[in-house]
């Protein structure tokens, strides 16, 4: 053997009970499980690794990440490889880099710099889905990577920013760009329902690239209409919609948010099971916080996103357009804010683009806006404009007894929803998955350790249809992690959220230690992981 890990707690990712073993390593791949008390010479190794007092898991699967371009860029990665995370998937919310041309590149790149940065420290040398994927093999990744194509950016490609059904020609012209995507090995697609232009497409649009999404055998991963007023309704809409399809959902960051929302989780668990007692292939993911964290901008009613970044700004700047965009988001409750008159008291701006407005990080609008003596709108108007649109920001809206209802359903899975941008991000970016292990698993006892464990490796790894993957078994891949169950935690914090976990000491990729010890290596073992035909 290579690597022999011996006597780990082997929690094998299917949710079975837990096991003593020593765990074999030969190029890259699980060759033996020698159970203890089991007849037969233990198995040994070129090197050797002592798990005494620690558990084995396959590495866990980060199902709704944002890592987009940091894959690229920061090839230490620690945000997810310290959290034992192998595997992320990413073109999430229905706004990515694959499939472009050149304008829509360059829109795309202004509409999510709050999510990713504007890419300005990024060679752009790819315009397809396949030549992203390639892009993350040649270069090496610190984790794996699976794809999901972006239905806003192939609705900004086809069809523009226009707010309108598409044509005939032009949802031919999507499906087209979604059967390549796929052919070249996403996994299925995502939407961002409340984000412009996605949020354009009809239900009957939608369907039909649903259909193509499952001939390739993927799923779709809805950021739905609303997670506030009508949230229900909108999960249902995903629910036929797919139905209607026949594609898998997936439903991103399945929460119930906002005041309208308390309590209200054994509702949306009641729809979906109906759902599934009739058949339908539905699972979820969810990240063990209650704020949410997205852009400013996204808050903004459809109508006023409408031609795209630059339409979005010209808007903000006109007194008349912007008191009409003030009087729907504070009166009315704009879809970007899910139907919910907005809460400025709520919104926490955590990052921006241009470090000369720093000095709003850590407050809230209404802080900022009391501290300069005006109205909310004005400080946010201003900032919108100043920063071009790049500010991020907290949400606190959640509930944490939906949090908890949610996380112990059957079809519930992990999703970071980490975005890795600004100077104060959401902690859950580098804490997730210690945050479920540490807090909802020894302190709360939401969930045993071997739910949790399957919750974050052997379901999602079902869901994306890996055969070899998210599962401690002989011949699959030695994608690993070793964590002490007495002492795992989200070392992160809304007030140092880049702070990383405790009690995570060795990480494998294929076999390769990507952390040991608690240290980041150099390896960049991190490769593309393709739809399996």
């Amino acid at each position: 053997m290579d690597l022999v890990i011996r006597d780990a707690r082997v929690i094998d990712g299917t949710g079975g009970a837990s096991y003593r073993a020593d765990i074999g390593v030969h190029k890259g791949r699980i060759t033996e499980i020698h159970r203890a008390g089991e007849a037969g010479p233990r198995p040994t190794g070129t090197r050797t690794v002592d798990a005494q007092g620690l558990a084995l898991a396959p590495g866990f699967i980060d199902m709704h990440a944002h890592s987009d371009l940091a894959l690229l860029r920061d090839p230490d990665h620690s945000a997810k490889a310290a959290q034992g995370v192998t595997l992320e998937v990413i073109g999430q919310d229905g706004l990515s880099y694959a499939p472009v041309d050149d304008r829509t590149l360059a829109q795309v790149r202004q509409a999510i710099t709050g999510w990713n940065g504007d890419g300005s420290d990024i060679d752009f040398d790819w315009r397809t889905v396949g030549e992203y994927l390639d892009r993350l093999d040649r270069q090496g990744t610190a984790v794996n990577a699976a794809y999901l194509i972006p239905q806003g950016t192939v609705r900004m490609y086809a069809v523009g920013w226009d707010d309108r059904p598409a044509t005939p020609a032009e949802v031919a012209r999507m499906k087209q760009l979604v059967a390549q995507g796929m052919e070249q090995g996403a996994v299925g697609m995502s939407s961002g329902l409340t984000y412009t232009p996605g949020m354009y497409a009809d239900d009957s649009e939608l369907t039909e690239l649903c259909k193509v999404v499952a001939q390739y055998n993927g799923y779709y991963c809805p950021h739905h209409r609303s997670y506030g007023a009508g949230a229900l309704q909108a999960y249902e809409e995903m629910v036929n919609l797919t139905r209607t399809a026949n594609c898998p959902l997936h439903l991103a960051h399945a929460t119930m948010n906002f005041g309208v929302n308390k309590g209200k989780a054994p509702d949306l668990l009641a729809l979906l099971d109906d759902a599934l007692a009739t058949g339908a292939d539905i699972t979820l993911d969810t990240y063990p916080y209650t704020p949410g964290c997205t852009t400013l901008v996204a808050m903004l009613p459809s109508w006023a996103s409408e031609g795209g970044p630059d339409a979005i700004l010209a808007r903000l700047q006109d007194d008349e357009v912007a008191e009409k965009i003030r009087h729907h988001m504070e009166v009315i409750g704009a879809d970007g804010c899910h139907g919910v008159p907005i809460e400025w008291d709520k919104i926490e701006i955590s990052g921006v683009s241009d470090p000369g407005l720093a000095s709003c990080v850590g407050k809230t609008v209404a802080q900022s806006a009391e501290q300069r003596g005006e109205e909310p709108w004005i400080t946010a108007r201003r900032l919108l404009i100043n920063d071009r649109l790049g500010s991020t920001i907290l949400q606190h809206v959640g509930h944490e007894e939906n949090v908890q209802a949610i996380m112990q359903h059957p079809v519930h899975t992990g999703g970071s929803d980490g975005i890795l941008q600004g100077f104060k991000p959401h902690p859950r970016a580098y804490g997730t998955f210690p945050q479920y292990l540490g807090r909802y698993v020894r302190d709360l006892g939401v969930l045993t350790l071997e739910e949790c464990v399957a919750h974050l490796t052997g379901r999602p790894a079902a869901r994306l249809r890996l055969p070899d993957r998210g599962i401690v078994r002989e011949g699959y891949r030695a994608d690993l992690v070793l964590f002490d169950p007495e002492t795992v935690a989200a070392g992160s914090t809304f007030d140092a959220p880049r702070t990383l976990p405790t009690g995570i000491p060795h990480v494998l990729i294929d076999g390769k230690f990507v952390m040991e010890d608690g240290r980041r290596t150099d390896v960049l073992a991190g490769r593309s992981v393709r739809r399996t035909p």
